[in-house]
């Protein structure tokens, strides 16, 4: 089995996320590239200095603008919203393998006494008037909902009707999300926003095991590299301890992935065969390794795996903005800073965009950081870019 320095592993994935070198990821058509290659990103709804998707874009994809993901997921097409790592967005092309999902959010609407003439209702209101919101859509009361956000005869708590009749459609996969205004999202029929081959398409895997795998497969592809162990990068795969290995042995047997040790760690790590020529490049020292400066979103595919940035970094990353104020280490939203192969630091900074300026609010940089000329320089480009990837023309220290 093939060994790695921790060095190498680190430049690895660097590639791989297209962090380290001449930029890989340039536009809009950068930005569905490095989605496709992620498989998906991360939604969250939070929008302090840019939201977590539009913040993993931003830190790699050249000229990236906020717009191009609203466009590719709603104009174009290209992308949907849906739940695979928690809520996400991903290729469109991804649609069919959730097909079981979707199956199983059907089986347990159907469960619940009434709903099926909610859902009636709400459809044929949509086909007569349009995309709707929860506010919008004419249906009222309250209902209850499962904390799983399926229908189920364990009632946890009450919702608004008309929201949790939109939620189960979409979980279907009946409706999409049409458009988002702030947080408020408005759904549409899917047949109307996507091809019809798509939406009736089978799943192109054969069973359940065949599909974790290429799942496994995908969230591997995420990270770059990934270990045989417990990790949140494998979220929403209901993964056991004994099916991660087996996925893992089916897809080296395939040779879909390649093993590696990595220096004073434990575990197997893992690689998708395709990027062996990347591997190639980092063992034989012929790899870009030119630096750069990064602010990386607090959910991102990078990060997913905490434990193991920690392990190859000695960099320990916690989103804070649930943390009791008077718990934190840092800011609410603070931001890991990357410059070239490693972590220096972290920045909280708040975009107000109505002024056009962008508040950095706190900067701590890792112990044993040295503040050089050329970090500074870095920093101020990397906050111009930042500044206006937010929409403001400026930036401001706080502190």
């Amino acid at each position: 089995m093939r060994s790695l320095s921790r060095q190498q592993a680190r430049r690895f994935i660097l590639s791989k996320q297209g962090l380290l070198g001449r930029r890989r990821f340039c536009g809009k058509e950068g930005a569905y590239a490095y989605i496709r290659q992620a498989g998906c990103i991360q939604f969250d709804p939070v929008d302090i200095c840019g939201k977590n998707a539009e913040l993993t874009l931003q830190s790699r994809v050249g000229g990236f603008r906020r717009q191009m993901l609203q466009e590719l997921l709603y104009r174009d097409r290209r992308l949907v919203d849906y739940a695979d790592k928690e809520l996400s967005i991903f290729p469109a092309e991804d649609w069919p393998y959730f097909s079981a999902y979707r199956s199983r959010s059907r089986a347990l609407g159907a469960s619940f006494a009434g709903l099926a003439e909610l859902e009636r209702q709400a459809l044929d209101h949509i086909r007569e008037n349009g995309p709707v919101s929860a506010d919008t859509l004419p249906i009222h009361g309250e209902i209850f909902w499962h904390s799983s956000m399926h229908w189920s005869g364990n009632w946890h708590k009450t919702s608004q009707a008309a929201r949790s009749v939109l939620e189960q459609l979409y979980t279907d996969g009946v409706l999409v999300i049409h458009h988002k205004e702030g947080s408020r999202k408005y759904y549409d029929l899917a047949e109307r926003h996507l091809d019809s081959a798509l939406l009736s398409a089978e799943n192109p895997c054969a069973d359940e095991e065949e599909l974790l795998c290429w799942r496994v497969l995908r969230r591997i592809g995420a990270v770059g590299l990934l270990w045989d162990k417990s990790s949140p990068a494998f979220l929403g795969l209901e993964l056991s301890a004994a099916g991660r290995r087996t996925a893992l042995a089916r897809l080296a047997a395939a040779d879909a992935v390649r093993p590696v040790r990595i220096e004073g760690l434990k575990p197997v790590f893992y690689y998708r065969a395709e990027d062996e020529a990347l591997m190639q490049s980092v063992l034989a020292g012929t790899a870009d390794l030119s630096a750069r400066m990064a602010f990386l979103a607090p959910l991102d595919p990078m990060l997913w795996d905490k434990a193991m940035i920690a392990a190859l970094w000695d960099f320990r990353y916690a989103w804070e903005i649930y943390t009791p104020a008077d718990k934190r280490r840092y800011g609410p939203y603070t931001l890991p800073i990357l410059y070239g192969e490693g972590f220096v630091g972290r920045i909280d900074a708040a975009a107000d965009r109505k002024s056009g300026v962008l508040r950095v609010r706190g900067l701590w940089w890792e112990p044993g950081i040295r503040q050089t000329k050329t970090l500074q320089s870095a920093l101020d480009r990397a906050l111009r870019r930042f500044a206006a990837f937010n929409g403001c023309t400026r930036y401001e220290l706080l502190f």
